[in-house]
């Protein structure tokens, strides 16, 4: 069974995860983690000491703990599917469905896609790899109104970007992207094949296109990337 400030800790990432606290929101203090998690104060304050050590949220005297702002928005690659990245870089790409489900969309889902309350949105999960060693952990999220019978297309096989121009006569145009630096955990270092702890690349972002002749919102996803593989480069046009 796993230690208690362990429970506690993923049920941060979780909140996290699911953007129910905002960046720079602030966390639950260690005594409402206590009452929340039937826990002692020694194992709330380990579990918020863990995750502000790798990076996931961070102290201000006085005042709290809160969620690491992870606004910097830059083009930092192009608009490319993670298979074509792989081949560009001269090894041989490969993925894997990981799962695939319709499902409600959340709070964050909602804001990001321009969606209303009872919304659905279509979930894949996928791992890529490069001459068969996984390389990143990609879950996307596409608006099933958008796109009908979306769920119905082998993602393990196919291309998103490839159905959304082909089948729905989507124009991708752009996206906006975050990076950030953490520490893998959990399901994220199982996937990879990396040590738990390791340092990462978590990229976040919402990708535009044109649907009816109109700029709007198409898909959002969260990538992690391992670092000991993967070096990014930074173009820019003056």
């Amino acid at each position: 069974m796993a230690p208690k400030y362990y429970i506690v800790k993923k049920k941060i990432l979780e909140m996290i995860d699911r953007e129910e606290v905002g960046p720079d929101g602030m966390v639950p203090s260690e005594r409402e983690l206590m009452s929340m998690f039937e826990v002692s104060r020694i194992t709330a304050k380990k579990a918020v000491d863990d995750l502000v050590k790798e990076g996931y949220l961070y102290r201000i005297q006085g005042k709290g703990t809160f969620i690491k702002n992870d606004t910097l928005n830059q083009d930092l690659v192009s608009i490319t599917s993670c298979t074509e990245d792989i081949a560009k870089m001269g090894m041989t790409p490969s993925k894997q469905l990981l799962a695939a489900e319709v499902m409600a969309a959340d709070q964050a889902r909602m804001r990001k896609l321009q969606l209303c309350r009872g919304d659905k949105v279509f979930m894949v999960k996928r791992v890529y790899s490069a001459d068969n060693h996984p390389l990143n952990l990609t879950t996307t999220y596409l608006p099933c109104k958008l796109f009908p019978g979306i769920e119905g297309y082998d993602f393990g096989a196919e291309s998103i970007y490839h159905v959304l121009e082909s089948k729905y006569n989507t124009r991708i145009t752009k996206a906006t992207r975050t990076i950030e630096a953490v520490l893998a955990a959990d399901e994220v270092s199982e996937i990879l094949k990396i040590d738990e702890g390791e340092p990462i690349l978590l990229f976040r972002a919402v990708t535009l296109g044109i649907v009816n002749g109109k700029e709007i919102p198409i898909e959002t996803f969260k990538s992690y990337y391992r670092t000991d593989k993967l070096k990014f480069y930074i173009n820019q046009v003056k």
